[in-house]
């Protein structure tokens, strides 16, 4: 079952229960779905949804920190909660030493030896991490390889 369907279904599930939070962060997600599908004229696969996915964490993330430095308990718990509902959609997390070996390998492939070389590396390693690990994670995973 793609990821769309598995959001498609707990929408339901969440409409059914009663479940607010999920409701309205599954329909969020859709929306942002539909809104890029509609702009690109196709459809998404599953390595889309899940970057995709792994954006709207990413913001609820910063959100948090705005609602930390604002001392905005609520906010934090409400993003907290959105957060949760959506890494249940996300594959199973990489390891960071899997993560470190992969990239190592990928480095030793390419021949890198800079900095210079990191969009070499990451264009190797980005398919094989497939949505298992943040972008962020395997950009400085690869900076600190490389600057060694």
């Amino acid at each position: 079952m793609d990821i769309k369907t598995q959001l498609n279904e707990s929408m339901k599930d969440a409409m059914k229960s009663g479940d607010k939070v999920r409701k309205l962060t599954v329909s969020m997600v859709l929306a942002a779905i539909k809104q890029v599908e509609v702009d690109k004229r196709t459809a998404l696969d599953d390595l889309a949804v899940t970057a995709l996915i792994q954006k709207e964490i990413k913001n609820r993330r910063e959100a948090i920190e705005e609602a930390k430095k604002a001392n905005r308990p609520d906010l934090i718990a409400d993003n907290e909660a959105e957060i949760k509902v959506l890494e249940v959609f996300l594959p199973k997390a990489m390891p960071a030493e899997e993560l470190r070996a992969l990239v190592q390998a990928a480095i030793a492939e390419v021949g890198a030896t800079a900095p210079g070389d990191m969009g070499k590396v990451m264009k190797v390693v980005m398919p094989k991490v497939a949505g298992r690990a943040p972008n962020d994670m395997i950009s400085s995973m690869v900076k600190e390889l490389l600057t060694k």
